[in-house]
């Protein structure tokens, strides 16, 4: 009887070890499919910013060029959020969980999300489109560094201990995101220099969301979560440049009221924006599951792969299909590409498992 009690618990435990394994490994690939999410996101906000109306808004602006530089980028972060918000409106309406969003809503982990959203929204995403605006897609391996931040900061908050291999899985995608970033680096451009500065912070802010909104998931459907996320994240821009833009100007209402109107009427750039709002739905809310499922280090280590997705996805959409140049790749980002699909391969598995099971054969 209890040789036969020991099988089942040794059943058992086979199952639950099989289980877990298939729920790290579908975290992994939803933690990489918000890393593609994001370099599409990435390349339709910049077409949406270089299309239509805003190519004018840069030329013929009566600011002055930073100020016109930030304005635009807290505009042009407020209408992707937007029309986010609308795409994950109707991914909860479709899947039935609207109800669920009212009653989450008066919880503490929604308080959460939105002290995430307040960070990784009108600090990172804004701090994201100002850098991706004045220095371009090189900037996009910076803001990655995300994921060493995040890292970092579980394990402090956390206690969490890693691997002497994950960290150096995590090392190698660091260093791979600094090769693809100052592949183009030039340290007599200030305007490239600022904009890898700005990146950084973008960096910062979401590498504390990442921290955050990844605990908080566990608590929350990643559905709802995005729709708090990215509707805290609308109001706060479009409120934040309604008093920047008061502030700077006299005229500031009339401006506001202006600038919206003309943007989002504007179909030669709004169909992008369109675009941009529905992959970011799928960038945060895949980065937020992910981080439930695998952890928060390895979750940020594969959503980490944009470093490498967003320049790819610029320079063919941006430069390739709509013939705007900046955006090119060199040999060098492929290189660094490869090295990164390498330390999260580090990061996933342990290649000398693969040795010990040829000596046992």
């Amino acid at each position: 009887m209890r040789d036969d009690v020991k099988a089942n618990d040794s059943k058992a435990k086979e199952y639950k070890l099989k289980m877990e394994k298939e729920f790290l490994k579908k975290g992994i690939i939803i933690s990489l499919l918000s890393g593609i999410s994001y370099g599409l996101y990435s390349a339709f906000l910049t077409l949406g910013m270089s299309k239509g109306v805003w190519a004018n808004l840069y030329e013929v602006s009566t600011l002055e060029i930073f100020k016109t530089t930030i304005i635009l980028s807290i505009l042009g972060a407020g209408i992707n959020d937007l029309m986010s918000t609308i795409w994950a409106f109707i991914k909860c309406f479709k899947s039935g969980k609207l109800g669920d969003f009212i009653l989450t809503m008066k919880s503490k982990p929604a308080l959460a999300i939105i002290i995430a959203a307040s960070i990784g929204g009108p600090v990172a995403s804004v701090a994201y489109t100002i850098a991706l605006k004045l220095s371009g897609s090189i900037v996009i391996p910076i803001a990655a560094l995300n994921t060493a931040i995040g890292s970092l900061i579980s394990v402090i908050v956390f206690k969490k201990k890693l691997s002497i291999r994950t960290w150096f899985g995590i090392i190698i995608c660091i260093f791979s995101s600094f090769i693809i970033g100052f592949d183009a680096f030039d340290i007599t451009n200030l305007k490239i220099l600022f904009g890898i500065f700005i990146a950084l912070i973008a960096a910062c802010g979401w590498g504390i969301e990442g921290v955050i909104a990844g605990f908080e998931t566990c608590l929350i459907d990643s559905d709802i979560c995005i729709l708090i996320r990215q509707l805290t994240s609308t109001i706060l821009n479009i409120f934040m440049l309604f008093i920047i833009l008061c502030i700077f100007n006299k005229d500031g209402i009339y401006i506001f009221k202006n600038l919206l109107f003309i943007t989002i009427t504007d179909i030669n750039s709004i169909v992008f924006f369109v675009l941009s709002g529905f992959f970011t739905v799928y960038a945060f809310s895949f980065w937020y599951k992910g981080n439930s499922m695998c952890g928060i280090s390895l979750g940020m280590a594969c959503n980490g792969t944009y470093a490498f997705w967003g320049p790819l996805f610029c320079w063919v959409i941006v430069e390739l299909i709509f013939k705007i140049s900046g955006y090119s790749i060199s040999y060098i980002l492929w290189l660094a590409a490869i090295l990164m699909a390498i330390g999260i391969f580090i990061i996933v598995v342990n290649p000398l498992n693969y040795f010990k099971k040829k000596e046992i054969k």
